[in-house]
């Protein structure tokens, strides 16, 4: 039986903007942000879900509200769709991170998959969290169509599966805030349908940052 899972990115933050690594912090929507979500609950109509989860951090669960509105449903909040926490390297910019702690930033720019960031969490560690959120969606909702707003981490490890990109290779793909990505997930494995529907946010401003 096949679940359809439309994975939303969260709409953009001050920290996206400055290119800060947030990782858990809980850091708002901007004005921008906003703008996209609301754009993104104006495009729900088009669309019928049976239930609408976030992670519950509170940019994806304001990302989340308009489109539960438009749907009649209440936000159901994951904590397993939360982004990756990448400890010390939490609030920094790459290139402060180049300069408090380089040996850090080596492991970052290498895609070390064990590494933690001191207090954080390993890609490996966020890969398998990932794919428990995924596995209990689908057990929740077998046969039905769901949508997720979650994070771009989040994002990336669903894609890299149902693609299968491995963990160490370089991004090579766009994940942008409040775009429509749809995955469907059956016996046969994680399948993507369609990636970076964004016409709905023809009107405002796009920016993709880490």
């Amino acid at each position: 039986m096949t679940t359809r899972i439309c994975l939303i990115r969260h709409g953009e933050t001050d920290w996206n903007a400055a290119g800060r690594i947030q990782g858990q912090t809980d850091v708002p929507l901007n004005e921008v942000g906003r703008s996209q979500a609301l754009a993104l609950a104006a495009s729900v109509p088009l669309f019928v879900f049976n239930a609408i989860y976030s992670s519950d951090l509170i940019r994806a669960l304001d990302s989340a509200q308009g489109v539960a509105e438009r749907c009649g449903l209440e936000v159901i909040s994951l904590p397993l769709l939360r982004e990756r926490h990448f400890g010390i390297f939490q609030g920094l910019t790459a290139e402060e991170g180049l300069q408090r702690y380089p040996e850090a930033h080596a492991c970052y720019k290498a895609r070390d998959v064990e590494y933690d960031f001191v207090s954080g969490e390993s890609m490996l560690c966020f890969n398998d969290r990932v794919h428990e959120a995924v596995a209990c969606l689908t057990q929740l909702h077998p046969g039905q169509t769901i949508a997720a707003v979650s994070h771009g981490g989040v994002l990336e490890m669903v894609y890299r599966k149902a693609t299968g990109r491995p963990l160490q290779t370089p991004r090579d793909f766009v994940i942008p805030n409040c775009a429509l990505n749809w995955f469907s997930f059956d016996e046969h494995g994680w399948h993507l349908e369609a990636w970076d529907d964004h016409r709905h946010l023809a009107k405002v401003m796009l920016e993709s940052v880490e």
